[in-house]
């Protein structure tokens, strides 16, 4: 037990912050957006403290704080930390002021690319911390109980950023959005309900050991062990999402403001593949490893689709939407290779130490190479709303690959730091997405040689619609909205874009500042492979 409880001070301050805001009345724009900024950078300040301190040998959770909540249900207020959910805490952090400040617009009525002021700049930046210490809550919490109570409640804020502040299209696309997300959660809720009549417990680590020594499939007799884990299995999967769980994304993506799209794809997406790696892997390690094989054909069907689909697309929003899909992908099909190979006579050590790496790598860089572009698309948007003098009445429009043509002379900074997100997404050497998905492709090759290969069609589709965004955008002589005057970066788009390409550029460099973070708890995850 700690002292200072660390981790209740990361989850609760963004939830401070939000009721601050929410009871100061009367307060100006400028007030709004200094003080939701403050609170999300003192999270991001909190997270580094917990970094600093942070102990990556030891492979028990760290800064543990437990406290009995609920006696007759055997529920505890329980958090804690590792190398997984320390990253993506981290993630959190660096994301959310990012987002923000490409959110500039929506906590300034007075500019003109906000909506109308009924729509309070107050209500955003409240709706927006509350998302931040949701999702905090989800990465840090060991207990089911109040992990799912984390896991629902992001849902309000991002339903609400999505209807009040996105497009045209934007009240359909949120409910679809928490129509497909609680749907998916009602099936991993009853599962979860199942476990804890058979075992009476809720706690991770305690389920995870009833997994391990077989336990759990003996108290689930028949064919009750497998239909409660295909019950958590569906939550999860729409989440992340897997295809075909998908249908839900694009449009979300599509319609959602630039900050709440970033923090959709750079950090939400990220709570379905933690749930797999969190929960899902260890307490089902047999039923995940008799589903691998088709599972696997899934992940594979989303890194190929995703990326043709990404491919097909002229609004440029819908094509990051998809891109994101085909790299999510590739961390679901490198989870499913290791369960796959586990009990097998497959030599998995190596193999699967390099697909895990991988898959916590690219949870981390594909979280701040997609915020980026999505802020990226962001600034087209504003660039195209100022040469077509829409006013906040109707919304900001939709931006198209026709839309643009030669911002490389136009706006060179710009165009530098959209470039250099690009080829992060590509996985350009040098950059921060090129180690995670080496490591995926070295680990999965060595444990289902037919899947990489297959795999290798998602590269190349990936290749080919990333540089023709960067061709027909930034490239070629000024056409379309760059046609007319088109200012490069202000200070706040700057804010916004140049510590994620400084990121991504020393992640790229010198990935190993991420990957000593969690070496001795993937080490100690391959050499315990095992079926009960």
């Amino acid at each position: 037990m700690n002292a200072v409880p660390l981790l209740s001070l990361v989850v609760f301050t963004p939830w401070i912050g939000a009721a601050v805001l929410a009871f100061l009345r009367g307060i100006s724009p400028a007030t709004t957006r200094a003080l939701t900024l403050a609170f999300s950078l003192s999270t991001l300040a909190l997270s580094g403290l917990l970094l600093f301190q942070f102990d990556p040998h030891s492979l028990s959770p760290q800064f543990v704080e437990r406290h009995t909540w609920i006696v007759a249900l055997n529920v505890h207020y329980h958090l804690g930390l590792d190398g997984l959910s320390l990253l993506l805490v981290l993630l959190t952090g660096i994301l959310t002021p990012a987002a923000l400040l490409a959110s500039w617009y929506h906590l300034s009525p007075s500019l003109p690319l906000s909506l109308s002021p009924s729509s309070s700049p107050r209500l955003f930046g409240s709706l927006f911390l509350l998302l931040q210490g949701a999702a905090l809550g989800v990465f840090l919490a060991l207990d089911f109980f109040h992990w799912f109570l984390f896991w629902e409640l992001s849902l309000v804020p991002a339903f609400f950023l999505i209807k009040l502040w996105g497009g045209p299209g934007a009240p359909r696309a949120a409910y679809q959005f928490v129509v497909y997300t609680i749907g998916g959660s009602a099936f991993m809720l009853v599962g979860f309900a199942a476990l804890f009549v058979a075992t009476g417990t809720l706690d991770f680590a305690q389920l995870a050991q009833l997994g391990r020594d077989g336990t759990l499939a003996a108290k689930l007799p028949g064919s009750a062990h497998e239909i409660v884990f295909f019950g958590v299995l569906i939550g999860f999967a729409v989440k992340v999402p897997l295809w075909p769980f998908h249908t839900w994304l694009p449009a979300t993506y599509a319609e959602a403001p630039t900050g709440a799209a970033m923090f959709l794809t750079g950090v939400m997406s990220k709570m379905g593949v933690y749930g797999f790696l969190r929960i899902l892997w260890p307490i089902f390690p047999a039923p995940l490893h008799n589903a691998a094989p088709w599972l696997s054909a899934l992940a594979l069907g989303g890194v190929v689709f995703g990326a043709f689909a990404a491919m097909k697309q002229t609004d440029l929003k819908r094509m990051v939407a998809y891109s994101s899909i085909n790299h999510l992908s590739y961390c679901l099909l490198a989870l499913f290779a290791v369960s796959y190979a586990t009990g097998r006579n497959v030599a998995t050590g190596p193999a699967a130490s390099a697909a895990l790496s991988g898959t916590l790598l690219q949870m981390f860089n594909h979280g701040l190479s997609a915020a980026a572009l999505f802020a990226c698309v962001g600034v087209l948007q504003t660039r195209k709303a100022h040469a077509l003098s829409l006013l906040s009445d109707t919304g900001v429009p939709p931006v198209s690959l026709h839309d643009f043509g030669g911002v490389r002379t136009a706006a060179p900074i710009f165009a530098g730091l959209c470039g250099l997100s690009l080829f992060s997404s590509l996985g350009l050497p040098g950059l921060n997405g090129f180690v995670g998905e080496f490591l995926i492709f070295r680990g999965v090759f060595g444990l289902h040689p037919v899947a990489a290969a297959i795999a290798t069609l998602g590269l190349l589709a990936t290749a080919l619609f990333l540089l023709t965004f960067w061709q027909r955008v930034f490239h070629g002589p000024r056409a379309g909205v760059t046609a007319t005057a088109f200012a490069d970066l202000n200070p706040i788009e700057l804010a916004t874009l140049l510590p994620l390409a400084a990121l991504m550029a020393v992640f790229g460099l010198f990935p190993g500042l991420l990957t000593g973070l969690f070496n001795p708890l993937i080490t100690s995850w391959a050499d315990h492979l095992t079926l009960p």
